[in-house]
């Protein structure tokens, strides 16, 4: 259904060792080493051991790079072509979350498969992306820029965004709705129409504020005053806080962080991750997550810019502001920033379902650079 122009006849006759070619090496580098460093520091936090984090998340990654390398080799027109099927599918298993779901850790999050727990919510992140790319390049300036032109897409955001807070899960919820706003903007969404929402969203907080959770309001009020509950709410964010400032420039050295190992530290291997990275390598180490993740950032929106289809742009920007929202999220929490949310460092905290959506965010993103002379045609 989806025909490049004639003149990207060599891409539509490229090889498979081709396309393995032309991997962006340095950008798998990148991803690679950032991923060790992760098993690395999740080693030291079982205290030298590769039970019960560090293994899995070895053989995780290592499912996820042959997941990355074989989605990067697709073709991105197939990706277009079952885009919204892919959106509707993650959609019902998010109802099914809703209905039957797994419920850990006081949230309903997970579909029990038996051999892992499938969360949902993660694959959404994917699917919401591909969905609006294919909306948005089959769709043109004019209609988007009417009303009537952006609330298919909107709902298509707000539906899933809507199924998550359920579950409840706020912090996944904003990124879906933050990455499709960025994705509105660079299809050319007039800017009074984000300060219009905006400040609807604004004026309907303090009704918003009384459905919350208790455990998100305490959230709240502990990140405008960590001292009111030191040892109840506040006592994840000051031992984040004084982990971080007693690694100082060098930090403390491998397996020697205090606040981690003598167990001040909670949620050390998931969410609080980059704080025992800091405390043991300093501020070097945790300068050095940073620069490779902007890194990789930089990478994923140039290929964003040389894709020569729409579709593939908006695949890319899309992926890549969500990388971009998971590693501002979880470094800005643990450092006080802003409340803390349930939204872990990737490729470094432990977790199944994120690093193997993480990896198949990437491959896709290769993808759309192997196949960035490919033209795709509207419908």
């Amino acid at each position: 259904m989806y025909k490049p122009y004639e003149t990207t006849i060599k891409n539509q006759t490229q090889t498979l060792g081709e396309k393995f070619a032309d991997i962006s090496f340095s950008y798998v580098f990148f991803i690679t080493i950032l991923s060790f460093m992760g098993i690395v520091v999740l080693y030291s936090a079982a205290n030298g051991s590769w039970e019960p984090w560090a293994l899995k998340q070895l053989i995780r990654f290592g499912i996820g790079f042959v997941l990355m390398i074989c989605l990067a080799l697709m073709d991105i027109r197939i990706f277009m072509r079952y885009a919204y099927i892919l959106y509707f599918v993650t959609l019902l298993l998010l109802i099914v979350v809703e209905v039957s779901g797994h419920i850990g850790m006081g949230a309903q999050r997970w579909i029990n498969l038996g051999l892992f727990k499938l969360q949902p919510s993660e694959l959404m992140k994917i699917s919401l992306v591909l969905a609006l790319a294919r909306y948005f390049h089959a769709s043109t300036l004019q209609n988007i820029r009417t009303i009537s032109g952006i609330i298919p897409p909107a709902l298509m955001a707000l539906f899933p965004a809507a199924l998550i807070v359920m579950e409840p899960d706020l912090g996944t919820s904003l990124m879906l709705i933050f990455t499709t706003a960025a994705i509105f903007f660079a299809v050319g969404v007039q800017v009074w129409k984000f300060v219009l929402v905006g400040a609807g969203a604004l004026s309907v907080m303090p009704i918003a504020w009384h459905f919350l959770h208790d455990y998100q309001k305490n959230r709240v009020l502990t990140f405008l005053d960590p001292e009111r509950d030191p040892l109840g709410a506040g006592y994840h964010i000051i031992q984040s806080k004084i982990a971080l400032g007693s690694g100082g420039v060098f930090g403390k050295g491998f397996m020697n962080g205090t606040q981690s190992h003598l167990n001040f530290l909670p949620e050390k291997h998931t969410d609080f991750i980059f704080t025992m990275l800091s405390e043991e390598f300093g501020m070097i180490g945790g300068v050095l997550i940073i620069v490779l993740n902007m890194l990789i950032l930089v990478y994923s929106y140039s290929f964003a810019l040389k894709s020569a289809s729409y579709f593939g742009k908006l695949v890319a920007i899309g992926l890549a502001t969500n990388y971009f929202l998971y590693v501002f999220i979880n470094t800005a929490m643990v450092l006080g920033l802003i409340p803390v949310v349930g939204v872990p460092l990737p490729l470094i905290s432990y977790g199944g379902t994120v690093m193997l959506s993480i990896m198949a965010s990437f491959g896709i993103i290769l993808s759309v650079h192997i196949h960035r002379n490919i033209q795709i045609g509207k419908d």
